[in-house]
């Protein structure tokens, strides 16, 4: 499940998967053994039985044996970590009641504006060009713009945490990346240690949850890991169905955006977690006749879940009974959020550029390959040229800059590092800032 085969055309490889029924052995990563859940109700069942499926890493046998390595790239995503994902019972009430309860303090009013706000500042950018690629340029950026503002972080930490972040997920030197993400998040502790301010880390930390900095690193990770990559992906994927997909093209082209139906869509077929959920049996259990051992990986493929043959019409009604949110006690606790950033994200793109059509045939675009995302290596498109707006007309002649997601009084600074994707945009976006 690794290799740019399986990124391909991992339905495929799902096909294959059934023959062996509801659950079948999978390698994730080279030497790295799990079982793989692709029934729908089959991956409800574990999702819903914490008494027996435990979501604690700890209990991995192959890892702790050395039968994995430390340094195997699907460790970092895999590995425990003290926050809400990865703990159960009490422990992991207590950790998510830190994410939910600051996570309820976010307007989705003032959500809205930050991703308006930041969709307007990309698109600028692009609109004079007649071409882009929305994902180096779009999806990937504005989720970045719009977790600067949430949690009070500087563009600089924001570009590295991204960066990290994306390392893991595709399992590239994931070691390394793994140890600039935690560097990094220990950078902005500090920082809202020093200066708490009215965002997302420093209500967590003030939250009667009293999170250690440890805690702290952790609980950013699981709040970054869905609100980049799997964001990321949400929104290109979107993108890239309503801009192929007969089926949207007349609702397109007569000013209606079906992007809610979009989106239901590209969760239900292509959610941009794919395969994730590891839960690990507290003791051996068969299950629909196969043994599943204590501390052995079992890995919920959500696509192949909600694509599973055996679907009746009726578990379908009302087009949200997908898993891409997962189910359970470790239902994802960002949901609306996430999918008001992708609706908006959407419908600013589609109503700045209405002309936007892809520039390859959509059977060329390429997947990045690893186990866990579905993610596309890019989204190439043109359009005519479109004038900026108003609002970065006015930010040019110096009567209003565009609002950067920087501290209160200070531009954006220079990266610590470049990153390989969004570093050009991010050029551009300080140029603009600074009136070069």
């Amino acid at each position: 499940m690794y290799g740019p085969e399986f990124a391909a055309d991992p339905g495929a490889l799902y096909g294959k998967l059934r023959a062996h029924g509801n659950t079948a052995p999978v390698e994730l990563a080279p030497g790295v053994r799990a079982t793989l859940v692709t029934g729908y109700e089959a991956a409800l069942h574990v999702l819903r039985s914490p008494e027996t499926f435990s979501k604690d890493p700890r209990r991995w046998r192959d890892l702790a044996d050395g039968t994995v390595a430390p340094d195997s790239p699907v460790v970092p995503m895999m590995m425990y970590r003290p926050n809400a994902l990865f703990t159960d019972g009490e422990e992991h009430r207590r950790l998510r009641g830190a994410i939910t309860d600051s996570l309820a303090r976010v307007e989705p009013n003032t959500l809205r504006g930050y991703v308006e706000r930041s969709a307007d500042t990309l698109i600028d950018l692009i609109a004079p060009r007649g071409e882009a690629d929305l994902l180096g340029e779009y999806a990937q950026v504005l989720p970045l713009l719009v977790f600067n503002r949430l949690f009070g972080c500087p563009p600089d930490l924001g570009e590295r945490l991204v960066e990290g972040m994306s390392g893991i997920f595709d399992g590239v030197d994931a070691e390394k990346a793994n140890e600039l993400l935690t560097v990094t998040l220990l950078d902005l502790i500090a920082l809202k240690r020093a200066r708490p301010g009215q965002d997302m880390t420093s209500w967590m930390m003030a939250h009667p949850a009293a999170l250690t900095d440890e805690e702290m690193i952790h609980e950013l990770v699981v709040l970054m890991g869905a609100g980049t990559e799997p964001q990321q992906n949400l929104i290109s994927n979107g993108l890239r169905l309503l801009l192929s997909d007969d089926r949207f093209a007349g609702s397109l082209g007569g000013g209606s955006l079906p992007v809610e139906d979009a989106l239901d869509e590209v969760l239900w077929t292509d959610p941009p977690m794919a395969n994730y959920a590891v839960h690990y049996p507290i003791r051996d259990v068969v299950y629909e006749g196969t043994l599943l051992r204590a501390g052995d990986p079992v890995v919920i493929s959500l696509a192949a879940a909600n694509t599973d043959p055996a679907l009746t019409n009726d578990q379908r009604a009302g087009n949200r009974a997908h898993l891409a949110w997962s189910a359970g006690p470790h239902n994802c606790p960002a949901q609306s959020p996430a999918r008001l950033i992708a609706a908006v994200a959407v419908e600013k793109l589609l109503d700045r550029l209405p002309d936007v059509e892809l520039a390859v045939p959509v059977g060329e675009l390429e997947w990045r390959p690893g186990p866990f995302h579905r993610a596309l290596a890019s989204l190439p498109v043109r359009f005519p040229v479109a004038p900026v707006s108003g609002e970065a007309v006015a930010g040019r002649e110096g009567v209003r800059r565009p609002a950067l997601p920087a501290p209160a009084g200070s531009p954006p600074e220079a990266p610590a590092a470049e990153t390989a994707r969004a570093t050009g945009t991010w050029a551009r976006l300080r140029a603009w800032w600074r009136g070069e």
